[in-house]
C-alpha cells in the first residue's frame, strides 16, 4: 500500500481534498517540494518532474503538520482519511488527517481520489475507536450522511494534526501539498498550502 503511484498530471483536473474545496477554475491538487518563493509566486517542483508557479493569494491558507498516532483519535472527532477499499469492504487507510477544532467540517463525505490508483478520501466523524490487536491494527468507525465506514488503521499509516503556519515554512525543498484552481489561460492560484513542519512531510 506504501507504494503508491501518483496519478496527478498538471494539465488534468483532479479532486481537491473535500476539506479545502474552493470555487471556479479547475480544482488541482499538486505535491512535491519548493523550488523557491519568490513574493507571491511559489515555484514547485512537482513528484512528477514538471514544475509549478502558483500564485498565493493574499488569504491563502497555509498549515503545517505533526504527527499523531491512533491514539489520539477520539470518539466524535471528525477525520479526512484516504484509502482504499478492501474485499471485505473495510477501507484500508494510506493516511489520516485530522480536523482542526471547530465547527463541523461542511464537506462530509466520501469521493474518489488522486493520491493513488483507486484511493478514496472520506471525510467523516469517529464513532468508534476500536484496538483490534495490540501494536498491530485499530479499526475506527466513521459516519457522513447517514452512512458507517470501518476505516482499518495499520502501523504504517500515516496520521497528522493541522498546525498553523505562514510563509516561513515555504523553504526550498520543503515538501508541499497545495489545492490549486487551474484557470482557462493556465494561471494555478492556491487555495491552500500545507507544508512539512519540522521534518514531518504532508501524506495526503
Amino acid at each position: 500500500m506504501r507504494s503508491i503511484v501518483l496519478a496527478l498530471v498538471l494539465g488534468l483536473g483532479s479532486l481537491a481534498v473535500p476539506a479545502f474545496a474552493q470555487s471556479g477554475g479547475t480544482p488541482l491538487n499538486i505535491r512535491g517540494t519548493v523550488d523557491k518563493l519568490d513574493g507571491e509566486t511559489l515555484t514547485v517542483t512537482t513528484r512528477e518532474g514538471p514544475k509549478a508557479a502558483i500564485v498565493l493569494p493574499a488569504d491563502v491558507r497555509i498549515s503545517g503538520v505533526k504527527k499523531i498516532t491512533v491514539a489520539d483519535i477520539k470518539d466524535g472527532d471528525y477525520i479526512a482519511s484516504t484509502s482504499i477499499k478492501g474485499p471485505d469492504g473495510k477501507l484500508r487507510a494510506m493516511e489520516i488527517h485530522t480536523f482542526p477544532p471547530g465547527p463541523p467540517p461542511r464537506n462530509l463525505n466520501q469521493r474518489p481520489y488522486d493520491l493513488a490508483p483507486n484511493s478514496l478520501m472520506t471525510n467523516a466523524q469517529v464513532s468508534q475507536v476500536t484496538k483490534v490487536s495490540q501494536g498491530a491494527t485499530t479499526e475506527i468507525t466513521v459516519t457522513y450522511e447517514d452512512k458507517k465506514e470501518v476505516v482499518v488503521v495499520s502501523p504504517e499509516t500515516a496520521i497528522v494534526a493541522p498546525t498553523s503556519g505562514d510563509k516561513s515554512l515555504l523553504k526550498s525543498g520543503a515538501a508541499v501539498f497545495v489545492a490549486v484552481t487551474k484557470e482557462a489561460d493556465g494561471k494555478l492560484t492556491a487555495a491552500r498550502v500545507v507544508a512539512e513542519t519540522n521534518g514531518i512531510k504532508p501524506p495526503m
